[in-house]
């Protein structure tokens, strides 16, 4: 099965050809069928894949395809590289873009660009697999932009919105600013080590020292890469603006697989951030504030995908907390936890906007769970597992970058704790004002609410059993456990970051869970027995408050910062550079030409005598030179 692994990326391509050039001419069952049925036989390939390589001694196989670049000493092949950690990657992207592909068939089945949404998102499965498969970062990149293509074209699907189409510009532009960072670091590494490929680059730089200017610039401008794909700061503002697409696209694209996608490459890289303790630091800070900044943006929102956007940009924040203390296996458990409850969380939003006929405001909602007894239950499960209460999976991803991280600097734990209940707080105040209380929308719309087809609740209940036995694959030896997802990436991730001692991660874990509970108990009483309902877009707010909700006013600084001095300068260019002196000068060239002409044009009088007059004068001309010139 490990020799077919190129199938796996080729056949969602081939979904995306068929339904791209049938998506007038094929019903919308078969492109459903055809769409989903592409990523179900390659999830069925990555299962094999998956148990052959568990029982292989051989844990590394890298796979030759042909000679893709050969240029001087440059040679690159497309080839792809099956080991634990592409093989649990391969998992999700199939395993979950299968379930939110069935999902999407009920969703977008009254959509006029049923087969064009399918075709983009066949193509989108195909690039993840190829940045997750690559061998080496050439054919990781590829991979990358390919997955920034598609996620313009799912987040803009309904471009004739003009807010929507901003959104798709926005995204594709800041994810070209660390894309640019990904790009120095490839040329750096191959001017420093002669090569791309992972077998090559990561050998010889086990033998530099820790601090090695080149390994500090490979790192950094791969971390700044990872910035833009992974929303961290500054680079964040573009995903929660990405909520314009169609919502299983939010649940695929901007939740569980694109997003961790710069949280994979520094897993992958794991060897390059461990020779760069200056960059391990930067990640820890950088994801601890965009953690913080995130879950303090949720806490007000009302639009029900926003919060899940800031929910979204928080946790990754916390799966750069992971990486930045060395606890690489941790922050990849959070990276398979989050896919499965952050992408239950994004479906039973989209089940909830689908019944309220496209309505996200959660204060006109209330009173759901009743009308939509499936969805309010699987949520209940998903907003408990992220909150990170046990047994659900997010309490063992969560505590154990927490541990680690208490390890690392007891004020990052603090702060990154502190993070933890913020989470609990904005996601029961999300399903109790969606769910509980009274029903605060028109009584026509009341009437016509039911639950969604079995198209949309059935990848909502396999997600929801996901959600709550995820935690198996990482139980710690504090709870009895071996951490199997410690183990099966052991041949990738060499080095572990150091875990606290037993009792003292019973400690963690007690404050973590109290700390959560209160929180929720603080949620419940305000939204539940004080039955408030959060104020109008005008209402009145305190400082705090205002802060939150206006995102901190993040998009108006970049604006005033960059935005407006860009365009200030790109208006002077244009009116004195371009316009008076560029122009002036071919103008000038023209004009001058022109008048010339005209000039010369009086000679051409069409009188025969005129040019014979000429002509004598011509000749006396020549004589006299010729003459004076003797």
């Amino acid at each position: 099965m490990i020799d077919l692994v190129w199938l796996v990326p080729l056949i969602p391509l081939l979904g995306f050809i068929i339904n791209g050039l049938g998506r007038n001419t094929l019903s919308k069952n078969l492109i459903g069928f055809i769409g989903s049925g592409v990523i179900f036989i390659s999830f069925a390939i990555s299962v094999g894949i998956f148990f052959e390589l568990g029982a292989d001694a051989n844990k590394s196989h890298e796979i030759f395809l042909f000679d893709w670049i050969s240029v001087g000493d440059l040679h690159i092949p497309l080839s792809f590289l099956v080991d634990p950690l592409s093989s649990l990657m391969l998992l999700i992207i199939t395993g979950v873009g299968f379930l939110i592909h069935v999902y999407s068939i009920g969703y977008m089945h009254s959509d006029a660009g049923f087969g064009k949404y399918f075709s983009y998102l066949n193509l989108f499965i195909f690039f993840m697999l190829l940045l997750v498969l690559g061998s080496n970062y050439i054919v990781m990149f590829i991979g990358w932009e390919g997955v920034g293509l598609c996620s313009y074209l799912l987040i803009g699907f309904w471009f004739t919105n003009s807010s929507y189409a901003s959104a798709a510009k926005k995204a594709f532009v800041m994810n070209r600013i660390g894309d640019l960072g990904f790009l120095l670091a490839v040329f750096i590494m191959f001017q420093t080590f002669g090569s791309v490929e992972f077998s090559k680059v990561f050998p010889q730089a086990a033998n530099l020292l820790p601090g090695h200017t080149s390994i500090v610039l490979i790192t950094l401008f791969l971390f700044i890469g990872a910035c833009g794909k992974s929303a961290q700061l500054p680079l964040f503002t573009w995903l929660p603006d990405a909520m314009a697409g169609p919502t299983p696209v939010s649940a695929l694209i901007h939740a569980a697989t694109m997003v961790t996608a710069g949280v994979y490459m520094i897993a992958r890289s794991n060897i390059l951030f461990d020779l760069a303790p200056v960059i391990q630091h930067l990640i820890t800070v950088i994801g601890l504030a965009t953690a913080i900044l995130g879950a303090l943006i949720a806490l007000t929102q009302t639009d029900i995908k926003k919060v899940l956007a800031y929910s979204t940009v928080s946790q990754l924040g916390y799966m750069f907390i992971g990486l930045g203390v060395g606890a690489y296996d941790g922050a990849f458990f959070h990276v398979i936890t989050h896919a499965f409850f952050k992408a239950l969380l994004f479906l039973c939003a989209g089940s909830v906007i689908h019944a309220m006929h496209h309505e996200q405001d959660m204060r006109h909602m209330g009173g759901l769970r009743k009308k939509l007894p499936l969805t309010f239950i699987t949520m209940l499960i998903g907003t408990i597992a992220i909150s990170g209460l046990p047994p659900f999976s997010g309490f063992f991803s969560k505590d154990e970058i927490l541990a680690h991280a208490f390890e690392y600097n007891k004020v990052v734990w603090a702060i990154a704790v502190f993070g933890a209940f913020l989470t609990a707080f904005y996601m029961f105040r999300m399903l109790y004002l969606t769910f509980y209380g009274k029903y605060r929308g028109s009584h026509h719309a009341e009437e016509q609410i039911q639950e969604s087809p079995r198209s949309m609740t059935i990848p909502l209940i396999a997600l929801a059993v996901l959600s709550a036995i995820g935690g198996i694959i990482g139980i710690p030896e504090a709870l009895g456990g071996h951490h199997w997802l410690s183990q099966w990436l052991s041949p990738v991730i060499m080095h572990h970051a150091a875990a606290p001692d037993h009792a003292t991660e019973y400690m963690l874990m007690g404050i973590s869970v109290i700390g959560v509970l209160i929180s929720i108990g603080f949620a419940y009483q305000k939204y539940i027995k004080q039955g408030h309902v959060p104020v109008t877009d005008e209402g009145k707010r305190t400082m705090l408050a205002r802060l939150s909700y206006h995102k901190f006013y993040v998009d108006e600084i970049y604006d005033l910062m960059i935005t407006k001095p860009l365009d200030a300068f790109s208006t002077f260019f244009y009116k004195v550079v371009d316009t008076k002196l560029v122009d002036g000068i071919i103008n000038g060239l023209g004009w001058s030409t022109s008048e010339a002409s005209k000039g010369i044009r009086l000679l051409q009088t069409g009188n025969v005598g005129f040019y014979i007059l000429m002509m004598v004068v011509g000749i006396i001309s020549l004589l006299l030179y010729t003459y004076l010139s003797i």
